[in-house]
């Protein structure tokens, strides 16, 4: 349907009672025979689908609202909303519901919103309408004590709001409350101020309507001034006259669109400053005020959007360098302002309106600004790139890499925006806490987009570590030249910690471009350094950072961490840190703790041959004693390559491990019965991502036998590593010099029946090898 009359927006009221936009379509009414009934109906524009099908109930309460708005609840917490682009739609589907309700069409609302009990019942047929005591100044008590009352019932409600639209009384009350304040008579001025919001409670468009008209809201707004509660009256009209001046950066010809901006920043400076705080009244009292603000809003930004020559001109001047710096000010703070209307459009409408603005050159006139002196400028810049960012990133993204291709480092948008983060004067860097999350969205390849001919991830991240990278670590590298942080102030630890937290999300989803980065700067030493500051924050955030990196299992990392002796500052803190059960200590435990369950082999070792002697005190934990443990075996293996080869024989008869993967041997586990295994063939636990020794050498028979042997595994590792004699070996614990020390294992402890590095894969956490029969059992299967 092509009748611009019909067509119309759909909007549904969410749970916060923001109006959410459910597309744009053109709306019929007709009768559905599933719906036995006649019903509205709104069919998109964009594909015919079915936006809404409604029925018109005989009891719904439809209310017609600023002639183009038509609102109603279909179910308790359901409401809708018809907002039409022509007032004649609006009337014509108005008369529909009306005829299907037995309504006169002159009506705003078809229904009382509550039903209503039978004594009000009976108060309806008794008194048809509600009479107005006269509009003057010795019965203003009696008004004020009426309009009270009939707050709490729904029809007395209805009955008040229709009396005030029929007689006009609105407006002579306003008459009333110049006499009065001309008068000084604050008796007077009190019953209007309860009078006044008592209207605002009624919730009717009709009412506000004639409230926010130009000539009534500055006597609306006064009337709100005397609140009896106060002891001195406020100025709101004082504010909104004098204080608060309208500026017209950019002419605005449309006299109506001027019209709509001001009555807007009122209606929404009574909603905000003027009106008691929304809890004094029952729940969703001013939707119909929220909804007025609201699609004001909507009009604003679409008719100032269709105004070509106002934003070719407010872009022109933003950019014009001979703009004064005050211009600039106020240009930048309409533009933030517009941007902020502009979430209250539907999405088609948002792609349309964003993509305007860079049509018109949005990123460089921001860079213009983001380079000047003046701090407000600058935060309202921030904001204007945060919707950006929000809304679309790849926009930023291919902006920033074609304009590297003309423009020096320095002055490129987002080492600009990284350089306004390192320099927040904020104590608490409230700004670079909103500049490192816009940041993080720049960077995150889950929002990146992959075509045919070309991949964002790769192009952009090469370009981010070749051109920004530098610029993000330099606060971190000129603090990390010696073994303690040269500056550790609090505002200083915490830039770094939010440097570090990006270059912790980096290390998770960047893979070599940050390895690349990492290794070759030496940064996991400099950050490192920072586990030395006074301030516990900023030292986990390192620890963090090399948590992650441990946690990737990568050999190039490994080799890294290894060969610059990187645990050292961590045990040095752990050391510090002495007996203190605190976050640093449990953190530092976790991270020896994950190298042990996962067995990562070269890290094990590097462990045990540098650092065994600081760790070997350690007993409340058993974590560095089954890092010991895993180092032993590692050796035993090594010494005794006959009984390791057969072990590989047995395990690749058994397992063929290498040919499955983790996921397929669990999926195993938990597919299989018992009750199916053959007789001697392993059962693989599904948690162990390394097999005891148990798996390799129990048959079936043992199985249940070995369930019992696991409750006492600590113990029997223990008692087993004290019974064989074995003397702990000497280790040199060397912090500085870097060298390494060799461990020659006692070949007798490891022929020993009862050694813990009997042949077998590394335990799983906890695990002990068996001793001589279930060794024996192996050897005869």
């Amino acid at each position: 349907m092509t009748d611009t009359r019909r067509r119309v927006k759909v909007y549904t009221l969410n749970e916060d009672r923001q109006w959410d936009d459910r597309g744009t379509g053109h709306v019929s009414s007709g009768y559905v025979e599933r719906l036995k009934g006649m019903s509205l109906l709104v069919r998109a524009e964009s594909d015919g689908s079915l936006l809404l099908e409604s029925k018109i109930s005989p009891n719904t309460a439809y209310q017609k609202q600023q002639d183009t708005l038509i609102v109603w609840s279909e179910a308790e917490n359901y409401d809708l909303a018809l907002s039409f682009q022509e007032k004649a739609g609006c009337d014509e589907i108005w008369e529909k519901i009306c005829q299907v309700q037995g309504k006169d069409p002159s009506v705003d609302i078809t229904q009382d919103l509550v039903d209503e009990s039978e004594e009000e019942r009976f108060d309806d047929m008794s008194s048809p309408g509600l009479e107005l005591p006269p509009c003057e100044l010795n019965r203003l008590e009696e008004v004020a004590e009426l309009v009270a009352s009939s707050l709490p019932s729904p029809l007395r409600r209805e009955k008040l709001a229709l009396a005030l639209e029929n007689e006009g009384y609105i407006k002579k009350l306003f008459e009333l409350f110049h006499v009065c304040e001309d008068l000084e008579n604050l008796e007077g001025l009190h019953h209007l101020y309860e009078i006044i919001k008592g209207i605002f409670l009624l919730n009717r468009t009709a009412l506000f309507e004639v409230m926010f008209s130009e000539d009534c809201i500055m006597d609306v707004i006064g009337c709100l001034e005397h609140d009896p509660s106060l002891p001195q009256p406020r100025k709101h009209r004082e504010f909104l006259t004098k204080t608060a001046k309208f500026k017209e950066v950019i002419p605005i010809s449309d006299p109506e669109l001027k019209q709509k901006i001001h009555q807007t920043y009122r209606v929404q400076y009574i909603q905000d400053m003027v009106l008691p705080t929304p809890s004094v009244f029952e729940e969703n009292m001013l939707s119909t005020l929220h909804s007025f603000i609201f699609f004001n809003k909507v009009e604003i930004v679409g008719m100032l959007q269709d105004d070509e020559k106002f934003l070719t001109d407010l872009f022109a001047q933003l950019t014009d360098e001979a703009t004064d710096d005050d211009k600039r000010h106020e240009l930048v703070n309409f533009l933030k302002e517009f941007c902020a209307f502009s979430q209250t459009l539907q999405p088609q409408n948002r792609d349309a309106f964003f993509k305007t603005l860079s049509n018109m050159g949005i990123l460089p006139a921001l860079e213009v600004i983001l380079g000047m002196d003046d701090v407000h400028v600058r935060s309202a810049a921030t904001d204007i790139f945060s919707y950006l960012v929000e809304y679309n990133p790849s926009m930023v993204r291919e902006f920033v890499m074609q304009e590297a291709q003309q423009n020096d480092d320095d002055i490129l948008l987002i080492n600009l925006i990284i350089e306004h983060m390192i320099c927040d004067t904020d104590p608490e860097l409230g700004g670079a806490v909103q500049l490192m999350g816009l940041l993080r969205t720049l960077v995150d390849p889950e929002n990146m987009l992959a075509t045919a001919n070309k991949t964002e991830k790769t192009e952009f991240l090469s370009f981010f570590y070749k051109h920004c990278m530098h610029v993000l670590t330099a606060p971190l590298l000129a603090n990390t030249t010696e073994e303690k942080p040269s500056k550790d102030d609090f505002q200083t630890s915490q830039l770094l910690a939010l440097i570090l937290e990006l270059l912790t999300f980096c290390v998770e989803h960047h893979t070599y471009h940050i390895k690349n980065y990492i290794i070759n700067k030496d940064i996991l030493r400099r950050v490192l350094v920072l586990m030395a500051s006074k301030h516990a924050f900023l030292a986990l955030c390192a620890l963090r950072f090399m948590r992650k990196i441990i946690g990737l299992k990568d050999e190039f990392y490994n080799r890294y961490i290894m060969r610059n002796f990187l645990f050292e500052p961590v045990v040095k803190a752990f050391l510090n840190n002495g007996s203190r059960y605190n976050l640093m200590n449990s953190a530092i435990i976790e991270m020896f703790e994950y190298v042990r369950v996962e067995d990562v082999k070269s890290l094990t070792a590097h462990v045990i041959e540098n650092y065994w002697k600081a760790l070997e005190d350690v007993e409340y934990v058993q974590t560095f004693k089954g890092l010991k443990l895993r180092y032993e075996q590692q050796r035993e293996r090594q010494d005794n390559p006959k009984l390791d080869s057969m072990r590989s024989i047995l395990r690749n008869h058994r397992y063929r491990r290498d040919a499955r993967t983790l996921e397929d041997e669990e999926e195993m586990w938990f597919n299989t019965d018992e009750d199916d295994l053959e007789d001697g063939e392993a059962v693989v636990p599904p948690s162990d991502k390394m097999k005891s020794d148990e798996d390799l050498m129990d048959p079936i028979s043992k199985f249940m036998e070995r369930k019992k042997l696991k409750e006492t595994e600590e113990k029997e590792v223990l008692q087993k590593a004290n019974l064989t004699g074995r003397q702990s070996p000497n280790f040199k614990l060397s912090f500085s010099s870097g060298t390494k020390t060799n461990l020659n294992s006692q070949s007798s402890a490891s022929n020993h029946p009862g050694s813990p590095g009997s042949p077998g894969s590394p335990g799983s956490p906890g695990s002990v090898a068996k001793s001589t029969p279930q060794s024996a059992a192996m050897t005869t299967k």
